[in-house]
């Protein structure tokens, strides 16, 4: 039986990029330097960069409309945090902006276009916080 997803070549390349983000993780997380910080947020990063691929393919084989936005939103949730260490990594001078600055860019695009989907189902528009009255 085929799940909620449509299972097209956009979601197997979807697969197969989030896949790729995967392998790009694991091997930054083995260029860092062997300091305690440097494996602490190399630690994260690989446990929530690896993440995305692997619920990715969760949300392929969602059954229903309702577990398909669910699971969506654990990737997004994944995505966002892995932008967070990189983030970390960079501010904190372990590892060059430029060097990253590409992981980082795909992150968030990668997070975008879950985003998208996960909304799209949903049904609803994202909002925008509304300017507080005086």
């Amino acid at each position: 039986m085929a799940g909620y997803s449509d299972g097209g070549e956009r979601t197997e390349a979807m697969k197969r990029r989030t896949k790729q983000y995967a392998l790009r993780v694991i091997r930054l997380v083995r260029a860092l330097p062997k300091t305690e910080d440097g494996r602490v947020m190399g630690r994260q990063l690989l446990r929530s960069g690896t993440s995305v691929g692997a619920n990715y393919r969760a949300v392929c084989r969602a059954r229903s409309k309702k577990e398909f936005v669910a699971k969506c939103g654990v990737v997004i949730e994944e995505a966002d945090e892995s932008a967070f260490w990189i983030e970390l990594l960079i501010e904190s001078e372990v590892m060059s902006a430029r060097r990253l600055q590409p992981l980082l860019d795909e992150t968030n695009e990668i997070l975008a276009i879950v985003a998208a989907a996960y909304y799209t189902a949903r049904g609803k528009r994202r909002r925008s916080p509304q300017p507080m009255s005086k």
